[in-house]
């Protein structure tokens, strides 16, 4: 699979990465039947609820209850995309009604939906056009705080200073 250019390193809490245990990553989706599986054994109303979710560095989408951690859904490697997403079912099957890519652990910029968009196309499940909800990260480089972008108001809200137009979150990115 094209990998789409970037992964995105875990930048968030240390305290929240030493929450990653060996084997309790986000469940692989590959296909409708593996999806089909995992949502079967969700309890009560969490199917109507968003998900955590990750797309791994193979392009395997990880899933997993919507108050995991991003990083712990990935077992805290490099992602494609994170975020988290919403089913319904459409015609007798499982799809995609929102997505987004908010996940402050790896805040991966709104050009990782390729990403999503192959890793459902090779499970089978149908989604939108793009994300649903777009989230813009920015660091600051005068204060090096994270900002979320709002309105397009590329601006720091803790000292005012400039965001870059580019994806800039993590300094060791190429």
């Amino acid at each position: 699979m094209d990998l789409q250019g970037r992964s995105y390193r875990y930048v968030g809490p240390a305290e929240l990465r030493a929450l990653v245990r060996p084997g309790a990553e986000g469940r692989g989706i590959r296909s409708a039947a593996d999806f089909e599986d995992w949502i079967s054994g969700r309890p009560g109303a969490e199917p109507s609820e968003p998900f955590t979710f990750v797309v791994d560095a193979a392009g395997v989408l990880r899933l997993a209850p919507r108050r995991s951690e991003h990083v712990v859904c990935a077992g805290g490697g490099p992602v494609l995309s994170a975020g988290e997403m919403g089913f319904g079912r459409e015609s007798g099957r499982w799809v995609v009604r929102t997505v987004s890519n908010l996940s402050t652990g790896y805040c991966p910029d709104v050009a990782s939906w390729p990403a999503v968009a192959g890793a459902l196309a090779a499970a089978g499940i149908g989604h939108p056009a793009g994300f649903t909800h777009e989230v813009v990260f920015r660091r600051c480089p005068a204060c090096r705080e994270l900002n979320i972008v709002r309105e397009g108001d590329f601006v720091c809200v803790f000292c005012d200073a400039s965001l870059p137009p580019a994806w800039n979150v993590d300094p060791s990115a190429g």
